[in-house]
This record gives C-alpha cells, sequence and structure tokens, in this order.
C-alpha cells in the first residue's frame, strides 16, 4: 500500500487532537484507515469516515477528553479498540478516566472495555503498515506513543516546546522525563511528532529548544 495521510481534528472543550490516518488501495477501491484518540464531540471525525473501512481505534491513554468519543466512533465504524492493559479499566470507570472530577467540563463518561491491550514493543500491522508501541508513561501509568516510520503520535506526554502534566492521579514527573529522554529522544531528529494538544513538532526541534527536557 502507499504512504498514509494523516488528517486532524480538534475536539471537544479541551481541544483534543484526533488523527485519522487512511490509506487508498485503488486495486481493492477501498479506502482504509486507523483513527488514534477519537476526543469527546466527534461529530466533524464522524462526518469524515463514511466509506472508509476503519481498522482500529487506537488510544494514546484513557483520559476522558481522548476517549469520549470510543463508543459512537465504534459502533459507527465497527472497529476494535487497543489500549494499554495499565488503563484498560479507565474506560469503564469514571473516576479513573477522569471525567467524574470535571463536571464543569463533562459528565461522567465511561465506555464498553476496548477489545485489545497494548503492551511495551508491540507491532500492530494496520491499514498496510507497521506502528509500534512505545510506552511512555508519566502523564498517566497507561500512556503510550505510536511510531510508524518518521511519525510519533504522543498523545499528552510531549508537547512543542512542552510536556504533559503529571499532576493527575497516575501521573509521575520521574517517568514522564525518563520516557521523553530515553524513548522519544531517542528517535530521529526529523521524526514528526503529532502530540493530543496543539501544534505538531519535531524530536530535533524539541531536544534543541524544550525547556523541561535537555538532552543529556
Amino acid at each position: 500500500m502507499s504512504s498514509f495521510k494523516i488528517k486532524s481534528f480538534v475536539l471537544g472543550p479541551l481541544q483534543t487532537n484526533c488523527y485519522l490516518l487512511t490509506v487508498e488501495d485503488e486495486a481493492a477501491e477501498q479506502t482504509s484507515g486507523i483513527i488514534i484518540d477519537p476526543g469527546m464531540n466527534p461529530k466533524a471525525l464522524l462526518d469524515s469516515i463514511g466509506g472508509i473501512k476503519i481498522e482500529a481505534i487506537l488510544l494514546t491513554h484513557a483520559h476522558f477528553d481522548h476517549m469520549g468519543g470510543v463508543d459512537q466512533v465504534r459502533k459507527a465504524a465497527d472497529c476494535p479498540v487497543y489500549v494499554h492493559d495499565l488503563e484498560a479499566d479507565w474506560l469503564t470507570d469514571s473516576r479513573k478516566n477522569g471525567s467524574m472530577r470535571w463536571q464543569d467540563v463533562t459528565e461522567p463518561l465511561a465506555t464498553d472495555p476496548a477489545e485489545y491491550a497494548l503492551e511495551e514493543g508491540m507491532e500492530l500491522k494496520l491499514i498496510g503498515h507497521s506502528f509500534k508501541v512505545l510506552h511512555t508513561p508519566g502523564h498517566s501509568p497507561g500512556s503510550v506513543s505510536y511510531v510508524c516510520g518518521q511519525h510519533i503520535f504522543s498523545g499528552d506526554v510531549l508537547f512543542r516546546a512542552s510536556i504533559g502534566r503529571t499532576d493527575l492521579p497516575g501521573g509521575r514527573e520521574a517517568d514522564l522525563y525518563d520516557s521523553i529522554q530515553n524513548k522519544l529522544y531517542k528517535l530521529a531528529d526529523e521524526a514528526i511528532v503529532y502530540p493530543g494538544h496543539g501544534p505538531r513538532t519535531t524530536i530535533g526541534f524539541e531536544k534543541a529548544n524544550n525547556p523541561y527536557v535537555r538532552v543529556k
């Protein structure tokens, strides 16, 4: 298959980035896709996936602003959901996914369980490509980053000139710094980072400019 196209959506009150990756198979006259982090209020995403065979929903972590649209999208696309095993029960528990604590932003949210559990080093074969799972905890215990070639989907671990917060339940500052220094910063400088909020960046830019995590 050819290289994938990436379309981004900014969803919900916390302006969460959702990514739709698609590949056209001209021989089969079929477009296949995967969705990373279907956030809250996913109407714009749902309007864009008609006619696309969605193979999977990948979650970088299970905070409510990243998983709020899971059930709507899963039902519409008839596809499985992947989340790290450490946060498997967050989908079904509004206290753990944070929606119970943010009632000024959302009603308590809960979804059906994910179909698949992720762990460090897994290789997911989707839309004709291989996506490597890096366990990158710190923002949350089950945070993962997905790496495919020069594309990195980092969730709330690494942002442009910033990093994910660690003051939420299950967050740990030392783990976040370790995830960035010893996993993400080991990737190619030209690799593009697609974060859970805000604009994209590159590993090289962050190594040179991020004020929170310096290169050792």
